[in-house]
């Protein structure tokens, strides 16, 4: 009965995404993006676990705000629409301000990010999945059809970058660390939904199949903390091997896939001559770097010759994950020759 009751809300979840990114008014965005949350609830909440109980109400809490505030930035643009003020570019600037700001506190980015990490550290994997990638396409795609300032946007896609890097650096928490990570590649998404929202998709796409992956394998292998990939005896040579290329994959390290859609993001930034910007971001990416170099060493420096041994056979999900790891390593070869293919 549990199961079916988490089937109806996770059905309500798709249901409310699909209403607020097809909606063709801003009350209907709303209603879409109220029904998200009053689904995610359920799904996140665990009644045998106080911290998800906690993290469901933080959650709840901050969304209720962002919604307030979407509602309001709606309310004033009616205002305008039909009083006609003189002063209409004004209220139109307050407006759009106040749907953007809503919409950013709605994804976690930077500086509105205050409740992102607390919210993930309470919550299982799996939530933290639903968090790190669904919960971002309604907010990601109603963010296009708002008339957003070029100067505020920058600052945030700057801020985002600069937060998941540098905060992700004294993290213990496995949760914690992915979360300023995803932070940092809020950063990137939004840079790239400036230009094209086309390569935004493709970006979102791969992101997410490369947290699908390092979720199932961080639940799989019952890690949270990051001392925990010092247990040699608790993981084998395989699921190291494979982990690492995962986490060189989201860190955009060549010649993983997820060093493709930041390529893109780079060319798109070069191309409209934003080369300071690009710069700095490139700069604050090598940072959380930092962050899978360490896991990895932790990795490989506690390794013996008995851990040496290939143990995937036993477990067939575990293999099948280690097999979707290794086509990271090749996919961007793939991708390169279909793309450059004439």
């Amino acid at each position: 009965m549990m199961n079916l009751y988490k089937m109806l809300f996770f059905l309500m979840l798709m249901l409310g995404t699909i209403i607020s990114i097809s909606s063709k008014s801003w009350l209907g965005v709303w209603m879409g993006l109220e029904i998200n949350l009053l689904s995610i609830i359920p799904l996140t909440n665990n009644s045998k676990e106080p911290w998800s109980t906690e993290a469901s109400m933080k959650y709840f809490i901050t969304q209720a705000v962002a919604s307030m505030i979407l509602l309001m930035g709606i309310l004033t643009e009616n205002l305008w629409e039909n009083l006609l003020m003189k002063n209409f570019y004004e209220w139109q600037m307050m407006s759009n301000m106040f749907i953007t700001t809503a919409l950013l506190m709605k994804m976690g980015a930077a500086p509105f990010h205050f409740w992102f990490p607390e919210v993930m550290e309470g919550l299982s994997w799996m939530s933290n999945l639903i968090m790190m990638t669904w919960q971002k396409i309604a907010p990601m795609i109603t963010l296009m059809y708002v008339n957003f300032y070029e100067t505020f946007i920058v600052m945030v896609i700057l801020t985002s970058t600069m937060t998941g890097s540098i905060l992700g650096l004294n993290q213990t928490s496995m949760r914690k660390m992915l979360t300023f990570s995803s932070i940092n590649h809020m950063g990137w998404m939004l840079a790239i939904l400036m230009f094209n929202e086309t390569m935004w998709i493709w970006y979102f796409i791969i992101y997410s199949m490369m947290n699908v992956l390092l979720t199932y394998m961080m639940s799989k292998m019952n890690i949270n903390l990051i001392s925990q990939f010092m247990e040699t005896e608790k993981i084998d040579y395989s699921s190291k091997m494979f982990l690492s290329m995962n986490l060189f994959s989201l860190g955009g390290i060549p010649p993983f896939i997820g060093f493709l859609p930041k390529w893109f993001t780079i060319q798109a930034l070069i191309m409209n001559k934003m080369f300071l910007m690009t710069t700095i971001m490139i700069i604050l990416t090598l940072i959380t770097l930092y962050f899978y170099m360490r896991i990895t060493l932790m990795m490989v420096s506690m390794m013996n010759s008995k851990s040496i041994t290939f143990k995937t056979g036993k477990n067939k999900k575990m293999k099948k994950t280690s097999t979707m790891n290794f086509m990271f390593l090749v996919s961007l070869i793939i991708s390169t020759l279909i793309l450059t293919w004439k």
